[in-house]
C-alpha cells in the first residue's frame, strides 16, 4: 500500500471512489446509463493535474463518468522542449512502455530529431503538460473544440489563468443558452481584475464567470490550497479548500478527497479567492528577496512578516469578517512564496536571467499571474476615495501608501521606474511601520467596503 500511495500514477480505491461517484451522481439526478460529464477548461499545470487526479480516481468507471480536458489547438512544441521531453520519456520505464504500447513513441523520436512538429494538445493526450514536462501524467481525453467540450458538461473546472477567464466563459455562455440544467463550476484561477467605474471595485474569477454566463454564484466554487501541482500528482500529501455555498461545497469536498489530497470546505469564498490572487503578488517579491540575499533566512522571514501584514490589511477592505491568515490560508501563502512559478519569476528577474520585455507568459512555466494582480491591486488601493489615516497622523492617505511592498512591486514590474533591488530598500526603510501596526489598523477600523466587490453599500 505504501508503494502504491506514493508512486507516480493512480491510487486505486475502487469501492470507496465508486461510492463517492454514485453519491454525486445521485445529487445531480443522474439516471442509470446517463454519464456524469466533467470537463476541465484550460491545460496549464494545475488544470492538467486536476483533470489527471479525477481521471486516476474515477476514469475506470466509464459507464458512469466522462472526464475530459479542453485546450486550444495549434500550440507547437519547440525543438528544445521536444528534446527534453524525449529525455524524460526515456528516463521513465513505465512511460516508455506505455507510449510503445500506444504506438506513440516514434513521434517523440521524430520530434527530437526535428523531423516532426509536436503540438501541445497532441502530447497532452499522452499525459504531458507543456508547463510541466518533467511530470508525466496519465493519458487524458483532450478536446480542442470548446463547444463540444462544454455544451452538456455537468461540472466545469476553470483551469484558465484569471486573465483569460472572462473571455473564454463569455464564449462558453453562447453554448449554454438552450441549457435546461445549471452546471457546477469549480474555479482554480488565482488573480483579479480592477475596475474603476462607476466606483472602484475588483472582479474575481468566480465573479467573472457569474457575469459572463449567468450561472448563479451558489453553483460557482473556488478551490485552492497549499500545494504545488507536480508534487500533488506525485502523491505528496496536500491540503485544499473548496469554498462557496454549502449546497455544493460539502459534496464536492467529499468527491475530490483522496488519501494524499485532503479537501476541506469553507464558506468564505471572498477571502480565499482574494488571498489566492494576493499570494501571487507577494511571491514575486519573495523570489526577488531570496535571489538578492543569497537565500538569507533572515531576509526572507522579514519579508514574510511584512507581506503577510499587507495581505491581512487588504482583505479587511474586501470582506466584512475575513478569515484569519492562519492554517491552510497561511500555508497556501507560504508554499507559493517558497516554491511556485511567481517566486521563480521574481528570482529570475533579480538574477537577470529574465527581463520584463519577455512578458508574463513564460515558456515552460505558463502565465505569471502575479504581474497582472500587482497592477490590479495597486490601481484599486491607490484610489483617494478609499483613504485611511496613518498611525499617529491625521491626514488620510490612499491605502496603497500603507502597503510599501505592493507599491514597490508596482514600480518594479509595471512602471519599471525601479530595479529589483528596490524590494530590499523597502524592507530596510527605517520608517517602515511594525507589521503589527498595519494589522491593528485593519482590525480596529470599519474598513469593509461592499462596493469594492461590486456589491451595494449597506444603509
Amino acid at each position: 500500500m505504501s508503494r502504491n500511495l506514493y508512486s507516480n500514477g493512480p491510487v486505486h480505491h475502487h469501492n470507496g471512489n465508486e461510492e463517492k461517484l454514485d453519491e454525486l451522481r445521485r445529487l445531480l439526478g443522474k439516471a442509470d446509463g446517463d454519464l456524469l460529464r466533467i470537463v476541465s477548461v484550460g491545460a496549464g499545470a494545475w488544470g492538467s493535474v486536476f483533470a489527471a487526479l479525477l481521471q486516476d480516481s474515477y476514469g475506470q468507471h466509464r459507464e458512469k463518468v466522462q472526464i475530459r480536458i479542453w485546450r486550444r489547438p495549434g500550440r507547437a512544441v519547440d525543438r528544445a522542449t521536444a528534446e527534453h521531453l524525449f529525455e524524460v520519456i526515456n528516463s521513465r520505464e513505465d512511460v516508455l512502455r506505455r507510449l510503445i504500447r500506444r504506438c506513440a513513441y516514434l513521434k517523440y523520436v521524430e520530434g527530437r530529431l526535428g523531423d516532426r512538429t509536436l503540438y501541445a494538445d497532441e502530447i497532452l493526450r499522452d499525459g504531458f503538460c507543456l508547463n510541466m514536462i518533467d511530470t508525466p501524467l496519465c493519458p487524458l481525453k483532450v478536446v480542442t473544440n470548446l463547444q463540444e467540450a462544454v455544451w452538456d458538461a455537468d461540472i466545469v473546472v476553470n483551469g484558465l489563468p484569471s486573465t483569460e477567464t472572462r473571455e473564454v466563459f463569455e464564449e462558453i455562455s453562447k453554448y449554454w443558452k438552450e441549457r435546461i440544467t445549471v452546471p457546477i463550476i469549480i474555479s482554480l484561477a488565482k488573480g483579479i481584475e480592477a475596475a474603476l467605474n462607476p466606483v472602484p471595485h475588483i472582479i474575481t474569477p468566480t465573479q467573472m464567470i457569474n457575469l459572463a454566463t449567468g450561472v448563479p454564484i451558489e453553483n460557482i466554487l473556488y478551490l485552492g490550497g497549499p500545494n504545488i501541482a507536480s508534487e500533488i500528482y506525485n502523491k505528496e500529501y496536500a491540503n485544499a479548500r473548496i469554498c462557496g455555498a454549502e449546497k455544493w461545497r460539502k459534496p464536492l469536498a467529499s468527491f475530490l478527497r483522496q488519501p494524499h489530497f485532503i479537501v476541506w470546505d469553507n464558506s468564505d469564498l471572498v477571502t480565499h479567492e482574494v488571498m489566492g490572487g494576493l499570494k501571487n503578488v507577494y511571491a514575486i517579491g519573495a523570489g526577488m528577496v531570496a535571489a538578492l540575499t543569497n537565500e538569507s533566512a533572515t531576509g526572507k522571514s522579514v519579508y514574510f512578516a511584512h507581506c503577510t501584514s499587507e495581505m491581512i490589511f487588504i482583505t479587511h477592505f474586501l470582506a466584512e469578517d475575513p478569515e484569519k491568515l492562519a492554517g491552510p490560508l497561511l500555508a497556501d501563502t507560504y508554499v507559493t512564496l517558497l516554491k511556485g512559478r511567481n517566486a521563480w519569476y521574481g528570482q529570475m528577474l533579480a538574477k537577470g536571467e529574465l527581463n520584463l520585455d519577455m512578458g508574463d507568459n513564460i515558456s515552460g512555466k505558463g502565465m505569471i499571474q502575479g504581474v497582472s494582480a500587482v497592477e490590479a491591486f495597486y490601481q484599486l488601493l491607490s484610489q483617494s476615495s478609499l483613504s485611511v489615516s496613518r498611525p499617529g497622523e491625521s491626514k488620510p492617505v490612499a491605502p496603497v501608501e500603507l502597503c510599501p511592498i505592493l507599491k514597490t512591486l508596482y514600480k518594479i514590474l509595471i512602471t519599471r521606474e525601479q530595479s529589483s533591488e528596490a524590494i530590499l530598500q523597502a524592507l530596510r526603510d527605517e520608517n517602515l511601520n511594525d507589521p503589527r501596526d498595519r494589522i491593528e489598523i485593519a482590525q480596529s477600523h470599519a474598513f469593509y467596503r461592499p462596493s469594492l466587490l461590486g456589491q451595494p453599500t449597506k444603509p
